[in-house]
């Protein structure tokens, strides 16, 4: 949360939209990261999280800037969306994690959307997130990367004898630090 606050910056301006179920970690930083920063904290109704129209009303109504989405919920949105006149103009930043994040789907959402994209990665077990790539819609590169670590997090390939690979080399992903 403290590192979400120091990469974002949210203020009592912003307005976080609360629709993780609560048995996800990411609805942990949903919570009580707008709390911390003095944003307003609005919640969905329960199973909202599953009907981009609602969403859209939502955000309309409330003017939330900061919201988390699956990748295969932010296609359903961001497709629902692209067919509307108004394109939810107060979203400053849209937060991707829980599945892998495709170029493809990058792209269609920069057509829609104006507001930054942010691909988080991070294992459960390691969590909520651990590192992170912000899109950019100009990129010419066939992948969305899971990023760079986060604050007080050490990312690490390795090879099966837990030795350090070159820059390139596939491996296995290692997780350190304090994060």
């Amino acid at each position: 949360i403290l590192w979400m606050q120091d990469a974002f910056g949210i203020d009592e301006s912003d307005s976080v939209l609360q629709k993780t179920p609560f048995g996800f970690d990411v609805s942990v930083w949903e919570f009580f990261w707008p709390l911390m920063a003095g944003a307003k904290l609005v919640f969905a109704k329960p199973m909202g999280h599953r009907d981009p129209q609602y969403l859209i009303e939502l955000i309309h109504e409330y003017k939330i800037t900061t919201i988390h989405f699956v990748p295969s919920m932010l296609q359903a949105f961001v497709s629902v969306l692209a067919s509307m006149e108004e394109k939810c103009s107060s979203l400053i930043r849209v937060v991707c994690s829980g599945e892998a994040l495709s170029f493809d789907l990058q792209v269609h959402y920069f057509s829609v959307l104006k507001a930054g994209l942010y691909n988080l990665y991070g294992p459960t077990e390691a969590s909520v997130d651990v590192t992170w790539w912000p899109c950019n819609p100009d990129t010419t590169a066939r992948m969305v990367p899971i990023g760079r670590p986060i604050a007080n997090t050490q990312i690490y390939i390795l090879d099966p004898h837990l030795k350090p690979l070159p820059v390139g080399i596939p491996g296995r992903l290692h997780i350190g630090g304090t994060g």
